[in-house]
């Protein structure tokens, strides 16, 4: 039985990017081929398009990052603290859950001020996560939002860039970490494998005669939670919202019956599609997915996976090495760190064919 360690890997200091490659095409492209001894061959993702061949269906999910980290107060009586939230999901037209730090410091009753937005603590449960009721409600909470809050890159990238004195630039980062297609408000993190495409790119994708299809997953920062037990099977996924047309589903089946391949862009986009396939068929999606890719699930929807390289540990590894075999990722890892490859969100990327295609 696979443990914990078995995703373990060791990654060179200054290998964990900090900045998208510019241009966003110039990104190393790992394509990684299972086999009894795995094909891996460089390119980059400029060299996307002729990887792909005419009838292949590319999908990509058209989440949009909010501005879902808030810097602000706790008032509790005349005593202040400085303290930072991130937005994880909305309840209702006022309540959301949310990551607080300093958690320990916290407690139901407490008055948050970010700005012009103010909240109140209903609730506090387990890793410091907070129940917030805001005082504003529906379309003016979330213009509320969108004024007072910032872009939430993970926490890494913005204590490394701190470490080495570099001044935040929000018109950049909101730049930067919004995928060019997002449309529908929702996500906490962005699906990073969509941030290597540009306008420019799409085109040239859709004149190979490559199709493209658009789904939802709201990514969560659960997604990225570590995993605190040895046995994967006691780790639980947080829920992520998801949708899947009946016309997009339908697209996506016809495309697998005339032989055409689908190509999942990140593993937001796999994650809906297995969570919403039957029997090979993907059906119409909407509602809430926590499903959990790991080593023995048989991936049945896509063929393809365009996907950066993934912290160690993380279930985004397992993910990975369900779709393309363990060792083959291993492998493809061991190749990244030799060859000088960028990881994680604003990393490079690697193009994976399903180890077991039926």
């Amino acid at each position: 039985m696979l443990s914990l360690s078995d995703f373990d890997y060791t990654l060179p200091e200054g290998r964990i990017a900090l900045h998208p490659a510019a241009p966003r095409e110039s990104a190393k492209l790992l394509r990684v081929t299972p086999d009894a001894e795995p094909v891996l061959s460089d390119f980059t993702i400029d060299d996307l398009p002729d990887l792909l061949r005419s009838g292949d269906l590319i999908v990509f999910n058209d989440t949009k990052v909010i501005p879902a980290r808030l810097i602000g107060q706790r008032i509790r009586g005349e005593n202040v603290l400085a303290i930072e939230a991130l937005l994880l999901k909305r309840l209702d037209s006022s309540r959301w859950s949310a990551f607080a730090k300093p958690g320990k410091r916290l407690k139901p009753g407490d008055i948050l001020i970010f700005g012009e937005l103010t909240g109140e603590i209903l609730a506090k449960g387990e890793e410091g996560i907070i129940e917030i009721r805001f005082a504003q409600e529906g379309a003016m909470l979330d213009a509320a939002i969108a004024a007072a809050g910032e872009m939430p890159l993970p926490p890494y990238i913005l204590e490394a860039r701190r470490a080495m004195g570099e001044a935040a630039d929000q018109a950049v980062d909101t730049a930067d970490y919004q995928p060019v297609f997002a449309t529908k408000d929702g996500a906490v993190a962005a699906p990073t494998a969509s941030l290597h495409f540009t306008p420019e790119l799409l085109a040239r994708i859709a004149k190979r005669g490559v199709s493209s299809a658009y789904i939802t997953l709201h990514v969560g920062a659960g997604t990225f939670l570590p995993v605190k037990t040895e046995n994967l099977n006691e780790h639980r996924m947080h829920a992520e919202w998801g949708e899947i047309s009946a016309e997009v589903a339908a697209r996506i089946n016809e495309a697998k019956a005339r032989g055409g391949r689908v190509i999942a862009v990140g593993t937001t986009v796999l994650r809906l599609l297995e969570s919403a396939c039957d029997e090979g068929n993907v059906q119409p999606f909407f509602g809430e997915t926590a499903i959990f890719l790991k080593p023995g699930v048989n991936i049945r929807s896509a063929d393809m996976l365009l996907t950066n390289f993934h912290l160690p540990k993380s279930t985004l590894l397992m993910l990975v090495s369900a779709f393309s075999g363990l060792e083959t990722m291993r492998a493809a890892y061991r190749h990244a760190v030799g060859d000088g490859y960028r990881f994680f969100s604003y990393g490079d990327a690697c193009l994976l064919s399903r180890a077991n295609k039926q």
